[in-house]
């Protein structure tokens, strides 16, 4: 009997909740747009997060990328420096070396002055431009005042050896 009474509670309960949902009332036009606003201000949540995330995400990847950049930039710098700084030495060494042969060959000295020589030497070197028209320009004015040309090999002096 008491399963008698048992199966009748169970009855009456599915009853019971079978009535109380077909007897709901439909959901009033303010509150499925209350429930639709709802949804809608989730779904908006929800791609907000999301575009935060993404952006967050880019943000990250653009700042590596810039960092890559700047130490690749960094490198380059670093090794251009490096280089310039070696061949400023390597042409330093050729002034000298042109000063040196002159004086070994004895075209620059109190006793002998080799003009057209020293400016052929002086042509065909691989200094810069400038180094070469100064350097001509002072054997030139030793060539114009020739009592000059103990100041002027000083001035070739420095001027060859990079001082």
């Amino acid at each position: 009997m008491t399963r008698t009474i048992l199966l009748a509670v169970v009855i009456a309960a599915a009853g019971a909740g079978i009535y109380y949902y077909a007897t709901q009332p439909e959901p009033t036009p303010a509150e499925q747009l209350k429930s639709a606003a709802q949804d809608a201000s989730d779904a908006v949540s929800e791609a907000a997060s999301s575009i935060t995330d993404q952006a967050n995400e880019a943000a990250s990847s653009l700042a590596d990328q810039a960092s890559e950049a700047a130490d690749q930039a960094t490198e380059a710098a670093t090794d251009l420096a490096n280089q310039a700084g070696e061949e400023v030495a390597a042409l330093a060494n050729q002034g000298q070396e042109l000063l040196n042969s002159w004086i070994e060959e004895g075209a620059l000295s109190l006793e002998n002055f080799d003009y057209d020589a020293m400016v052929a030497s002086v042509q065909e070197s691989d200094l810069a431009q400038d180094l070469q028209a100064k350097a001509i320009q002072i054997l030139d004015d030793i060539k114009a005042s020739p009592e000059t040309i103990t100041a002027k090999i000083q001035e070739l002096r420095d001027l060859l050896s990079g001082q």
